[in-house]
């Protein structure tokens, strides 16, 4: 199995657009476009299933993470303000991003609106030969993701490979 897409819930696309090529790097696949409510495209009657009857359209962008993952960026016409996270109810809610340039992204995410939510952590501080930092950091829109400076599998494995 591999890794496709996350689809992010954004409050104003060009911001979005602007936050993650800016802050996060993220290249553009397709810029923001329009999507109605109809069923006369396949497209139309998809968005209708999912979104059921009501939703009035959307922008939405695609942009890519330099490993080849998509970001599906979406700012609905009819939408309420950002939602808080609640840590008890069971779903998403968070992303992860991995970066060479770590202390970079925390003052690029800050510049362009965003949050950061804790300290920067090490998971091994007693052991030099184990590197790896974490942070979660947020988007201007309130949507949560962790940054590392290594691999998930440098991070979370008992001995470096």
């Amino acid at each position: 199995m591999k890794m496709s897409h996350v689809g992010i819930m954004v409050g104003d696309m060009d911001q979005a657009i602007e936050f993650y090529t800016q802050a996060l790097g993220l290249k553009v696949v397709m810029g923001k476009s329009e999507v109605l409510e109809e069923r006369k495209t396949a497209i139309g009657r998809m968005c209708i299933a999912v979104f059921g009857e009501g939703f009035e359209g959307f922008n939405i962008a695609h942009l890519l993470t330099s490993d080849g993952i998509g970001v599906e960026l979406f700012e609905m016409k009819n939408r309420q303000e950002r939602h808080e996270v609640d840590f008890s109810r069971i779903g998403i809610f968070h992303f992860s991003l991995e970066t060479d340039d770590f202390e970079g992204v925390i003052e690029k995410t800050l510049q362009y609106g965003g949050k950061q939510r804790m300290d920067v952590m090490r998971y091994h501080p007693e052991d030099d030969s184990k590197p790896a930092k974490m942070v979660y950091l947020e988007d201007p829109f309130g949507n949560l993701f962790e940054l590392y400076s290594h691999s998930y599998a440098e991070t979370y494995a008992s001995e470096y490979e």
